[in-house]
């Protein structure tokens, strides 16, 4: 199948929004006040709070993470790291389908943590929401970026695709 330019342009740019929205909340906790002088981090963000909250089937595993602080080191590391490294993978075009992975293993993590099971206005929440809720949503456009290969229609992707040698006829002699 092969998309039209519009499709293309709009592939793109739903992969480039998107991974906007990661590089920033990843560049946005790593820049919030919190280092000491001694090079040390103190809690200016943490996702503790977030993973204590969890109260969705998993709540329990996210609730442990929580409760040691050495492992919340790691989390709070981690996270941010991993929120920019996917959304510039995602702008950039550059191992798009890697960056496509971890935006939904974040995205289904976060889904997970507090599922909109009730229908009743969540913590936190913009709004109220039964089932689908905006996680899921972004989650189903990256399924769609992942599923059209936008990394091989524009973005740095390209320099790695092998091109297929142009099979050279010769001239037959007679």
């Amino acid at each position: 199948m092969r998309l039209t330019g519009f499709q293309q342009f709009c592939v793109v740019t739903l992969r480039t929004v998107i991974g906007w929205h990661f590089a920033y909340e990843g560049f946005y906790k790593l820049m919030l006040p919190g280092w000491s002088r001694t090079g040390q981090r103190i809690a200016a963000w943490s996702a503790e709070g977030y993973l204590k909250g969890a109260t969705g089937p998993l709540a329990s595993v996210f609730h442990n993470l929580a409760g040691h602080a050495g492992t919340m080191h790691a989390v709070d590391l981690m996270v941010p790291i991993g929120l920019l490294l996917v959304g510039l993978s995602l702008m950039l075009g550059l191992l798009t389908q890697l960056g496509c992975l971890g935006a939904i293993a974040f995205l289904a993590m976060f889904y997970l943590s507090q599922p909109p099971l009730s229908g009743m206005p969540q913590t936190g929440a913009e709004g109220t929401y039964l089932f689908i809720n905006k996680n899921l949503i972004e989650l189903v456009a990256v399924l769609t970026v992942m599923a059209f290969r936008t990394g091989a229609v524009a973005g740095l992707d390209q320099l790695f695709i092998r091109r297929r040698p142009v099979p050279v006829v010769q001239a037959q002699r007679p």
